[in-house]
């Protein structure tokens, strides 16, 4: 029998959702991140410079920016890591991949930042390697979400942490039907407007649906084996950012 997964609110086989996610991406690529500052209201900004102060990560130290696209918190830890220290940049979109590489050359970073194609399910790098992973608004988008949990526990040291941000529900009852019309109304008009693609803006709106709530996704990390799973909610839940350890 066909093993499915959602994608948005359809389901479909899973190598379909990880054909149409390349679509996604692959279609996207070139307006993501001006589409970021506008569907966020630029808050997208202060949410990720939140999640580099809680990483607590220091000069001298190994991060790896999972699903880090165009590379936002790859510069930022960058910067806290150091010239003695490492950032790998990982995506499994070579679309994405490459506008990050090509904005972070620009900027400058050019001996503390590495850049490799790879899938979150099977991260390619030895056990205990990382002192600091952070995903930004990708796992939602990752079809084995428990296998990229227990990838990820694999690859961080003993005492490393993992931080992920991403939407998730919102704390406050009154904005959801608010926050509803914005996601399924004014994403997909901003998306054709800007980079002429409503469905692909359509489809990241439903996936924030689909995506395991706060309390969800810290026992998913707990099952995964991390410890001291915590959350903070930003802008009333709307975006969440999880934090755990390994042991």
């Amino acid at each position: 029998m066909t093993q499915k997964t959602d994608f948005g609110f359809q389901q479909v086989p899973v190598e379909e959702k990880v054909r149409r996610v390349a679509n996604v991406f692959n279609s996207v690529a070139d307006k993501y991140d001006i589409m970021n500052d506008l569907m966020s209201l630029g808050l997208h900004r202060l949410w990720k410079r939140a999640t580099v102060m809680f990483s607590d990560v220091y000069s001298g130290q190994r991060v790896l920016d999972l699903a880090g696209g165009t590379g936002d918190l790859a510069s930022l830890m960058a910067r806290r890591v150091g010239g003695s220290g490492l950032v790998v940049l990982g995506d499994i979109n070579a679309a994405m991949l490459r506008k990050g590489r090509s904005r972070l050359v620009d900027e400058g970073f050019v001996t503390n930042i590495q850049y490799v194609q790879m899938d979150a399910e099977q991260l390619p790098f030895p056990d205990n390697w990382f002192d600091c992973i952070c995903i930004g608004f990708g796992l939602r988008n990752v079809t084995r979400k428990e296998r990229a949990l227990a990838s990820m526990q694999r690859v961080l040291r003993p005492g490393g942490r993992v931080l992920i941000l991403e939407f998730s529900k919102p704390a406050i009852p009154a904005i959801r039907p608010l926050y509803d019309a914005y996601s399924f109304r004014v994403l997909p008009w901003l998306g054709e407007l800007v980079a002429d693609d409503p469905d692909s803006y359509r489809y990241l709106a439903e996936s924030i649906r689909m995506h395991p709530d706060q309390e969800a996704l810290r026992a998913m990390m707990n099952d995964a084996g991390f410890v001291r799973c915590t959350y903070h909610n930003f802008t009333g839940g709307i975006v969440a950012l999880h934090r755990g350890y390994k042991l």
